[in-house]
């Protein structure tokens, strides 16, 4: 089959959020009560989504960026202190510590897993260093253990990995605070959205006094950073397929993995709380020219992470994150995947591993 035949079968996204009539249901039922602002609908969402995973208090937000955010004032970050990041993430998190007014530190990746190095990490801890920011990459736990040791509190970055477990128990249950975020195309979706959550109640009174800015007897700086019902709505309806959605993430991840162990290439740890929600396979080289061959087989395939920080911010310092950029590609890996397409995909990466020999 030739290009012109691989195009006209239909082009499959990268990325595509799963949506079907239960979602058209639960927002108009929202719709038709007339209150689509903050409301009851929230509310559930926020009990429902900590009952799930055993947290004692869930806050809803209207982004992961603002959860996080909110989650470092409450953790009393801000002008002075330092925040550990990995430079191999989206600029979020940069940004985040940046409202707070701390300095970010960049910590290099572990090439296994694109995780946060726990040694690398530590060697930049010093007395200014109030908080690390520990992201659950492409689904898979980041190795928490050393760095629970590290006596620096934690927030669990769980954007990319709701559902997914370390040492049996869900991310997200290990940190001071974890946050999660429900964009479009994240493993459920409000649309936009975030949560943060924490076993502290004193935690998750301040992110809910701060989220909201009227109606205060005192004033400090607070933010308009409310989730509506029309967005809880589409994540009660999201959270309630959440095991058949990790489910079909699990099958189509073996089926890759079944396909592609005889090629020389890097595939995802097989670990028992992975949940897939990129299939990022590591080549020995640019991933750029495959991208662009992929794209003219009708496959929609890309960098997992747009720039690392390092590159965005002119420094040197990340070599591991550097070689993730340059070597990795994240592959479609959704749940409205059909077999047909998932076969296509399947032949497209053997199709491209021969070509690039």
């Amino acid at each position: 089959m030739n290009n012109s035949q691989e195009q006209n079968r239909g082009f499959i996204p990268h990325s595509r959020p799963t949506l079907g009539l239960e979602e058209i249901q639960a927002l108009s039922e929202v719709i038709s009560s007339g209150y689509v602002a903050e409301g009851d609908v929230v509310r559930k969402f926020e009990q429902s989504f900590a009952d799930y995973f055993g947290i004692q208090h869930a806050v809803a937000t209207n982004s992961g960026t603002s959860a996080l955010h909110l989650a470092l004032l409450a953790l009393d970050v801000g002008s002075g202190d330092e925040v550990i990041i990995p430079s191999y993430v989206c600029c979020a998190l940069l940004n985040a510590v940046n409202y707070t007014g701390a300095t970010p530190v960049l910590a290099d990746v572990h090439p296994d897993t694109f995780n946060l190095d726990a040694t690398d990490v530590k060697n930049r801890i010093n007395a200014r260093t109030r908080a690390v920011i520990v992201p659950h990459l492409f689904g898979m736990a980041a190795d928490l253990d050393p760095l629970l040791e590290l006596d620096v509190p934690l927030i669990e970055d769980c954007a990319q990995a709701v559902g997914a477990g370390y040492n049996q128990r869900p991310v997200g249950t290990y940190g001071a605070a974890a946050i999660y975020s429900f964009y479009a195309t994240k493993v459920i979706t409000t649309g936009e959205g975030g949560m943060v959550v924490s076993s502290s109640k004193h935690i998750t009174d301040q992110i809910r006094d701060m989220k909201s800015y009227d109606q205060k007897e005192d004033y400090r700086i607070r933010f308009n950073y409310k989730m509506t019902d029309i967005q809880a709505a589409l994540g009660l309806s999201q959270l309630g397929r959440l095991d058949n959605i990790i489910r079909r993430r699990r099958t189509i991840a073996e089926k890759y993995t079944r396909s592609f162990k005889k090629l020389d290439l890097g595939l995802p740890p097989e670990d028992a709380g992975h949940i897939y929600f990129r299939y990022v396979i590591g080549l020995n080289r640019s991933s750029a020219p495959w991208i662009q061959h992929l794209a003219s087989k009708g496959i929609g395939c890309d960098r997992p992470i747009f720039l690392p920080l390092h590159q965005q911010l002119q420094r040197q310092g990340c070599p591991e994150s550097e070689k993730a950029w340059n070597n990795s590609l994240s592959i479609p890996i959704y749940p409205s995947l059909t077999d047909d397409e998932i076969t296509r995909i399947i032949d497209a990466v053997l199709d491209t591993a021969f070509q690039m020999k």
